[in-house]
């Protein structure tokens, strides 16, 4: 197999090889997808509309959110005023506010995806862990609500014909598991083919909490799961999960990589996966969002760049000051302003960066979190990133899932959290100290807007607010 994965590399290398001539003069390349997205603005109504004739002209259009162009997404078209290219489907998404999202794909937009993939399987097998038997589990979204039966439901469906067909033999795939309707049914499928696959190599997921729930699903069903298993699978790997607190590692020993968010509200949960996998590389997968490719992680690079040659960026400043990739400073934060080929135009898709390092000449980027990401129940306006550094400063290292939850009635905040070895009431008392840093939550704590916070503990919590976004209309791999 591993001539196999060779050849992959070297079909990959041209691939590469424009890409990092492209890293060397971000400025030029920039300039050259600018162009060429402004084209197809000119030609669609919505350019039109805005009487954009050249790329002279790239200051009139309009920094635009979703709410903006929502009355341009027609889902029942194939034709819309946004691109002259056909839209192939719409693919679902939400964010942390919970908002269904629908983007429109065209053939030229899946192209970037493939693009991204090409560059990064050909760093990881020129740079990262030796792979040998190539198998690979991709992720797949059970369809659990109707609406999301015309939704991309495989990662690999954001490739093109090509390299799904090559990839294809690789994959550890339950036939039909993305049809499935019932959570339940799902789990115990897919469980099932996880573990018949003894050289399993590469996982790829999007949130670390989806495998997170599978692992836990294992644990739970270890009896029921040998009893189906046991003509299927080595008197060994029986043995392994009959085992009170099962040993990853030993049911797989030949993973080598998993991919995965590890950032923002993803990081606890990708550390639970450092821990449960000793030796495996985890690997974040930098800011990859429906909307557009963003970010690709190149070991080689020791950071996360910019898909530069597929996606136009701008960035703006504290200050609403803009500037061009090339423009950045090492060290400080912006937040995004994307232009790409399916459609969305100076698109501020919400997130915020900061540049860690210059690779060759170009900045690597670091994703933060959601730009204005603020809960303000009376006034107090706690900040994501200030109450992340609040959690940090809590030490909670035996906890792979925390999240805080405003309550509104009476406004106060919980703190749930999988595990701890604390006690709830001493946990709380911290937190209520680290919040306090924030001046306008402690004069609201000082006269009682707020409330004291508190703290639920239980092993459940993660699973249950997945339930609940999935009831919501939030498609179960990407939730973080």
């Amino acid at each position: 197999m591993r001539p196999i994965i060779q050849l992959f590399g070297q079909i990959l290398t041209p691939t590469a090889r424009r890409f990092y001539r492209a890293l060397d003069n971000p400025e030029l390349m920039q300039t050259s997808v600018k162009r060429e997205i402004c084209d197809r603005l000119i030609k669609s109504e919505y350019g039109k509309t805005l009487g954009i004739h050249s790329v002279d002209d790239w200051q009139r259009v309009p920094i635009v959110d979703y709410d903006a162009l929502e009355p341009y997404l027609n889902q029942k078209q194939q034709q819309i005023s946004l691109t002259p290219e056909p839209i192939l489907f719409y693919e679902k998404t939400s964010g942390s506010s919970g908002a269904v999202k629908w983007i429109p794909y065209t053939q030229s937009l899946r192209r970037s995806f493939n693009q991204m993939f090409c560059i990064w399987a050909h760093d990881l097998i020129v740079h990262g862990p030796k792979f040998s038997t190539g198998k690979l589990y991709a992720c797949i979204s059970p369809q659990l609500n109707i609406a999301d039966s015309q939704t991309l439901q495989d990662d690999l469906d954001y490739l093109d014909g090509w390299l799904r067909w090559f990839l294809r033999p690789w994959l550890v795939i339950p036939n039909n598991l993305n049809r499935l309707h019932d959570a339940n049914l799902f789990k115990h499928q897919l469980a099932l083919a996880l573990l018949e696959a003894e050289k399993l190599e590469i996982i790829s997921i999007w949130s670390p909490s989806f495998l997170q729930v599978h692992l836990k699903y294992i644990q739970e069903n270890q009896d029921l799961l040998r009893e189906e298993l046991h003509n299927r699978i080595s008197h060994h790997r029986l043995q392994i999960l009959s085992e009170s607190n099962i040993p990853w590692m030993q049911l797989w020993p030949n993973l080598k990589l998993i991919s995965c968010w590890d950032s923002a509200n993803a990081a606890d949960q990708a550390q639970g996966l450092r821990s449960q996998f000793p030796g495996v590389f985890i690997q974040g997968k930098g800011l990859l969002a429906t909307e557009a490719p963003i970010t690709i992680p190149l070991i080689v690079a020791g950071g996360c760049v910019p898909v530069i040659d597929e996606v136009f960026f701008e960035f703006e400043d504290e200050t609403a000051s803009l500037y061009g990739l090339h423009e950045l400073n090492t060290g400080k934060e912006y937040t995004v302003i994307l232009s790409q080929k399916g459609g969305l135009y100076r698109y501020r898709i919400g997130d915020r960066i900061r540049v860690t390092h210059y690779y060759r000449h170009t900045p690597c980027l670091e994703f933060l979190g959601r730009h204005q990401a603020v809960s303000d129940l009376i006034g107090e306006k706690l900040q994501a990133t200030f109450v992340n550094n609040a959690l940090i400063k809590l030490n909670l290292q035996e906890t792979n899932f925390k999240t805080l939850m405003p309550i509104a009635d009476p406004p106060h905040y919980i703190l749930l959290l999988d595990s701890a070895t604390q006690t709830p009431e001493a946990i709380a008392q911290q937190l209520d100290l680290a919040l306090s840093e924030s001046y306008h939550y402690k004069r609201a704590r000082a006269i009682g807007q707020l409330a004291p916070p508190q703290v639920l503990i239980s092993s459940q919590i993660p699973e249950t607010l997945v339930s609940h976004r999935i009831r919501t209309g939030s498609i179960w791999g990407g939730i973080k």
